[in-house]
């Protein structure tokens, strides 16, 4: 029910970019591009300043944006109770998902839950925790799975499932041989971490912290933007790091790495959902909050 134009200019608002807005309402750029350009020649406006490869709502694209956002919500609203009168869940649910979780868990718990909500539209955006949580506070989703603290007190985390985070190597690898290891035994060993703002990464200094291991006189060979970039950098010899078990099933299985215990370090977390303080969501939010509480138990282990 939302007008294309203003579905099209509230994304690129969002993002302010047409090419991630493009991505996202699965159009070409050009496409996207001309849907602005029509909309501010029948406004007689410009809505944004382009400078470059950056753009910024002007004032006049500020104020429609605020309406923009509004009418989607109508729209939405509209559209739920309407569906209610013939017995249907229907709605837009926007969610965030912290990259660990929207590689190895969302894609089955989201699969399971449009099979049975249909008539529910689901865009999903991934980041790092903190991106989901800025994603969260600006409005542009209704609802995060993320995988650390979420650093704000505006928003509220309600526990999901619990993963751990294990350390890993190269099968040829020499920790591969002892059965385990000392914390000190990793002073000299080349290790790779998370980018921080990623929730993995905090969770792993913390950790490291308790056990007196200074995460700044470690040998940081790389930081990563992604399990998998981790994982293959790990494969290839470059050095040892912390993977959650959610994403290790298949190199586990197929002998590419293996994981080695650390004596006195058990990183367990819990992957949580999060939203806005207030109360606890509804609409589409709280139908997809409820669903997964009654998944949860088939999600406990990877």
């Amino acid at each position: 029910m939302e007008p294309i134009r203003l579905r099209v200019f509230r994304i690129v608002a969002e993002e302010l970019s047409f090419t991630r807005a493009a991505e996202r309402l699965f159009l070409t750029q050009p496409a996207v591009t001309m849907q602005i350009k029509n909309l501010e020649v029948d406004l007689g406006l410009r809505l944004f300043d382009r400078t470059g490869q950056r753009i910024v709502l002007t004032p006049a694209g500020r104020i429609l944006h605020d309406y923009a956002k509004r009418i989607a919500t109508l729209c939405t609203d509209a559209e739920r109770d309407l569906a209610a009168l013939k017995g249907e869940t229907r709605g837009r649910l926007a969610l965030g998902a912290s990259t660990t979780i929207a590689q190895y868990l969302l894609p089955r718990l989201a699969g399971e839950f449009l099979a049975a909500f249909p008539a529910i539209q689901l865009s999903i955006i991934s980041g790092n925790t903190s991106d989901v949580v800025a994603a969260l506070a600006d409005g542009r989703i209704g609802l995060g799975l993320i995988e650390g603290p979420s650093g704000r007190t505006d928003v509220k985390c309600e526990p999901f499932v619990e993963d751990e985070i294990v350390l890993v190597v190269p099968p040829a690898h020499e920790y591969a041989a002892t059965g385990s290891i000392e914390p000190a035994d990793l002073k000299p060993a080349s290790i790779i971490l998370r980018e921080r703002g990623s929730g993995t990464r905090e969770v792993v200094e913390e950790a490291l912290k308790r056990a007196r291991l200074d995460v700044r006189r470690l040998r940081i060979a790389l930081e990563l933007d992604s399990t998998e970039a981790i994982k293959s950098a790990i494969a290839a010899g470059l050095g040892v790091g912390f993977v959650s078990r959610w994403a290790l099933g298949k190199e586990i299985a197929l002998g590419l790495l293996r994981t080695v215990p650390v004596k006195g370090l058990r990183i367990r977390r819990h992957f949580q959902f999060v939203y806005l303080q207030g109360p606890a969501p509804g609409g589409v939010e709280g139908e997809f909050l409820k669903f997964a509480g009654a998944k949860r138990a088939d999600f406990d282990h990877p």
